[in-house]
C-alpha cells in the first residue's frame, strides 16, 4: 500500500454565486479573515503529510499561481520598511520549490472531469482530493485524520459529517457499515436522497482519498447530473472492485461556496484567533443583539 503524498485541489470554477466580487478575481482568493480560502485547503494538505499539490485551474486563475510564488518587490518593500513580522509570515506560507503543479481544465465538465485532468501528474499513486470551497474547522485538520485512518484501512476514504435528517436531500449521503478504528465501512452512496429513503445522515464533506484506478473510470464515463462528469458516479463504479471507508470528521465544515457559509467561516475563524478575538466578539454581539430584520431584508 502506497502512502498518500499527492493531492488535487480543483480551482477552475467560476464562482457565479459571488458575483460581482468574482468578476475579476477567483472565488478561491476571497479571504477568510486575512487568508484566501484556498490557503486553508493547502495548509490542511501539508499538515497531513502531503508533499505535492496539483491545482486544476481554468481561465482567469493565474492569481492563484502568483499567490503561491515569491514576490521580490513585496519582500523588498517589507524589508526596507522594517515590517519583519509580516515578512516572516509570508515566508512561512511560501511552499517548498517544486511542491506545486498547475494544470488546466479547459471546459467546465464537472468535478469528475477536473480530477481526471490531473491524471498524468498523479500517475499510479493514491491521492487526496480537497474541495477548497469546503473549509474545515477543528482542533485537527480533517485530512490528517483521514491519512491516519487510511494507514489502517487502505482502499478509498471519504470524510463525512452528520446533517439534520431533514437535509439529506442537499448532500451526497453514505450508508454505514461496520466500524473500523475511528471510521466505518461504506456500504452505499446516494446523491441527495429524500429524507424518507436516506440510508443515514452522514454526508460527504469534500475530502477524499482515492486510488488511481478512478482515472480509468472517469476517462470512459458518460456525463451524468447537470450534463457533467460526476465524481460520485465514478466512485460508485469503483466501489464494485475496491473498498470504501468513511472518516467522521470531529469538527465543522463551512461551505464557502455560499454567502452564508463564507460569512460563518469568517466569524468562526476570527473568534478562534487570539490576536483579534476580543476586539471582534463585542462588536459582533452588539450587532446581533441590535439587529432587527426588516421586511426588505427578509
Amino acid at each position: 500500500m502506497k502512502d498518500v503524498k499527492k493531492a488535487i485541489i480543483p480551482v477552475a470554477g467560476l464562482g457565479t454565486r459571488f458575483l460581482p466580487a468574482t468578476k475579476s478575481m477567483p472565488k478561491e482568493m476571497l479571504t477568510i479573515v486575512d487568508r484566501p480560502v484556498v490557503q486553508y485547503a493547502v495548509d490542511e494538505a501539508f499538515e497531513a503529510g502531503i508533499e505535492h499539490i496539483v491545482f486544476v485551474t481554468g481561465r482567469n486563475k493565474a492569481t492563484i499561481e502568483d499567490y503561491f510564488d515569491i514576490q521580490p518587490e513585496l519582500v523588498s518593500t517589507l524589508s526596507q520598511s522594517g515590517k519583519m513580522e509580516q515578512l516572516a509570515s509570508l515566508q512561512r506560507l511560501l511552499p517548498r520549490a517544486g511542491s506545486m503543479s498547475f494544470t488546466r481544465q479547459q471546459s467546465p465538465l464537472g468535478l469528475g472531469h477536473a480530477v481526471w485532468c490531473a491524471r498524468d501528474i498523479i500517475g499510479d499513486d493514491p491521492f487526496a482530493l480537497l474541495l477548497p470551497d469546503m473549509v474545515t474547522f477543528g482542533k485537527r485538520g480533517c485530512m490528517a485524520g483521514m491519512v491516519e485512518l487510511y494507514e489502517r484501512t487502505g482502499g478509498n476514504l471519504i470524510a463525512v459529517e452528520q446533517c439534520d435528517p431533514s437535509d439529506t436531500n442537499k448532500y451526497g449521503i453514505v450508508a454505514k457499515g461496520r466500524d473500523i478504528g475511528k471510521g466505518f465501512e461504506i456500504t452505499g452512496m446516494v446523491e441527495k436522497p429524500a429524507p424518507a429513503v436516506a440510508p443515514s445522515t452522514y454526508y460527504i464533506n469534500g475530502r477524499y482519498i482515492l486510488q488511481p484506478e478512478v482515472f480509468d473510470i472517469l476517462e470512459k464515463q458518460e456525463r451524468g447530473a447537470g450534463n457533467e462528469i460526476q465524481l460520485t458516479d465514478a466512485m460508485l463504479h469503483l466501489s464494485n472492485a475496491q473498498d470504501f471507508f468513511a472518516y467522521p470528521f470531529e469538527g465543522r465544515t463551512f461551505d464557502c461556496g455560499s454567502k452564508e457559509g463564507f460569512i460563518e467561516a469568517n466569524v468562526a475563524f476570527a473568534l478562534a484567533r487570539a490576536d483579534i478575538r476580543d476586539r471582534v466578539f463585542e462588536p459582533l454581539r452588539d450587532i446581533i443583539l441590535s439587529h432587527e430584520p426588516t421586511t426588505e431584508a427578509a
